[in-house]
């Protein structure tokens, strides 16, 4: 395992990371003890950070990762985010008392004395821009109910609101090789100001995995059927914000890229560990399997100059055009 330091924090954190969305729910079915054995297994080949939510299947991520880490000596890093179970548009949300109040709860889910990052979960914009949350964040940090915190962001304009922010410790994205507008000033910006980058949705919710066709279905509580089009939370969370037939379209003209990496999943992954701004890539994982194949991109071989300038055009000539939602 490699290990990058997460922005202005002091955690060392594996460059391969997990986020728990999909065992706590919105990703179809997935079995208690199927979700426990990976997040084992995942620290057991040296993982040592994961990405919840007090939100993710109404609090069960934060108590299956609770359950497994008071059985590990191992230092895990553990980030939560906050806000979507209130309403993410009322000022009340993000003040002291409130913000407190959803910290206490997640640690006690995680089975915890400090959140080591706590991140507000995609408000809206306005709420960035009043700024009075990172207040609220400041005063928890002072009190140690916080050990550092950062803000997971739909789009490129909120990245560059939060860094303005001095205490502001990392940035939770969008980003893959359907979604590249980050690299046009976010990254820079941030990496200046130490900022570290924790990479979502790495494989657009499977797309670049290139295993869907246009027919492939999903379960009925899976955000892939209920908010393919934005019906449920914003459409850039789901395919990257792509129309799902035009993105299998895409990711099909895209499997070159597994040409001796592997697999096109593998390639998807390097891609963006080839960045340097980016501290971690957080895949999700049902499985021990997921878990294995995710982690296959630590060894997987770069892409060359002339790849990734193939990779640049067709961002911008054949997919830009389809994004939809905040970017």
């Amino acid at each position: 395992m490699n290990f990058r330091t997460l922005g202005k924090t002091n955690m060392k954190i594996s460059e391969v990371s997990f986020g728990t969305w999909a065992i706590g729910g919105d990703w179809g079915n997935v079995q208690t003890t199927d979700a426990v054995e990976a997040l084992k297994h995942a620290i057991d080949q040296g993982v040592n950070f994961f990405d919840t939510a007090d939100v993710y299947g109404g609090g069960r991520s934060e108590e299956i990762i609770g359950q497994v880490l008071k059985e590990r000596s191992e230092r895990i890093y553990v980030a939560t985010k906050f806000c979507r179970s209130g309403d993410i548009s009322d000022p009340k949300t993000y003040s002291y008392e409130q913000v407190k109040e959803y910290a206490e709860a997640s640690l006690k889910r995680l089975k915890q004395d400090a959140i080591d990052l706590y991140q507000i979960h995609c408000p809206p914009t306005e709420i960035l821009k009043d700024g009075e949350v990172f207040h609220t964040l400041d005063r928890l940090q002072k009190e140690g109910l916080i050990r550092n915190y950062g803000v997971s962001v739909e789009s490129v304009e909120e990245g560059h609101i939060c860094i303005e922010h001095e205490n502001v410790a990392s940035l939770q994205v969008i980003f893959n090789i359907f979604r590249q507008k980050p690299l046009d000033s976010l990254f820079k910006e941030a990496l200046k100001k130490n900022v570290g980058i924790i990479v979502r949705l790495p494989l657009a919710s499977g797309l670049l995995t290139g295993k869907y066709t246009a027919s492939s279905t999903f379960e009925e509580n899976d955000h892939r059927n209920f908010n393919r089009d934005g019906q449920a939370f914003n459409v850039g969370e789901t395919f990257a914000g792509l129309p799902f037939e035009k993105a299998v379209e895409l990711s099909d003209e895209l499997k070159w890229i597994a040409d001796g990496r592997g697999s096109m999943t593998s390639a998807a992954l390097r891609w963006i560990l080839d960045q340097p701004e980016v501290s971690c890539v957080i895949p999700g994982f049902k499985n021990v399997k997921q878990v294995d194949g995710n982690l296959e991109a630590i060894d997987t071989p770069s892409f060359s100059e002339e790849e990734l300038k193939k990779l640049s055009q067709f961002y911008k000539s054949d997919i830009v055009q389809h994004i939809r939602g905040k970017y």
